[in-house]
């Protein structure tokens, strides 16, 4: 059985967005008691956006928001890798007219994917024996920045760059390439706020939190 395949666990394509999000909730939360009232309003703003967009995101995944392809039917899809400034992501060219792009989140089973026939039925997408979860809409127009298509036949290295790529610390490290404007951030709210080091460190920590979550919760592609 494929890693996306199985029940919702640790090698669900989820599991690493949704651990991402219980971690920036996590910050949020533990700067809390030592914030001031309008901190407080302002981590919880934080919180509430994440929650909210978090759920819209999943949403779309499991199928319960449109993402913007038919609701059943058969099409032919193919596997491309975005590289676009510090976003990397992984997208199905969906073949038809118009032809079309959905981003999904990452699946090692997608490094040895070839081009094929993916079922659509209430939203879901699935191939064969690969479960497939949109990280958003669909769109008409080819996805900016650098594409790389799959090989037309399997990586025989893949099974390796699957191992390596999957490992949490490294797709952490890679998420925070999104953090770099983190101190800006920062520096913006002591200006607005005024405040101490302490409040420096803790807006730090809560703008670096929120960069990481957006990168996963968008679907980030560690290979």
């Amino acid at each position: 059985m494929s890693p996306g395949s199985g029940r919702f666990g640790r090698g669900n394509p989820l599991s690493y967005p949704i651990g991402v999000t219980l971690g920036a909730l996590a910050v949020c939360a533990a700067w809390a008691p030592f914030a001031t009232v309008d901190q407080v309003a302002a981590l919880a703003t934080v919180a509430l956006a994440i929650l909210v967009y978090t759920g819209i995101r999943l949403a779309t995944a499991f199928g319960k928001l449109p993402n913007g392809l038919p609701e059943t039917g058969t099409v032919r899809v193919a596997r491309i890798r975005q590289q676009h400034r510090l976003v990397t992501r992984s997208w199905l060219e969906v073949a038809g007219a118009p032809r079309r792009w959905l981003p999904v989140y990452f699946d090692p089973a997608l490094l040895t994917m070839t081009e094929t026939e993916a079922r659509l039925s209430g939203g879901v997408i699935s191939t064969a024996d690969l479960r497939l979860y949109p990280s958003g809409r669909a769109r008409d127009t080819e996805p900016p920045g650098r594409l790389v298509d799959n090989p037309t036949r399997p990586d025989p290295d893949a099974p390796v760059l699957a191992a390596t790529a999957t490992r949490l610390t490294r797709r952490l490290l890679f998420d925070a390439q999104s953090t770099v404007a983190a101190p800006f951030a920062a520096l913006l709210w002591i200006y607005i706020d005024g405040g101490t080091l302490a409040t420096f460190t803790g807006a730090l920590t809560v703008a670096a939190a929120t960069a990481l979550w957006l990168a996963a919760i968008r679907g980030s592609d560690p290979s």
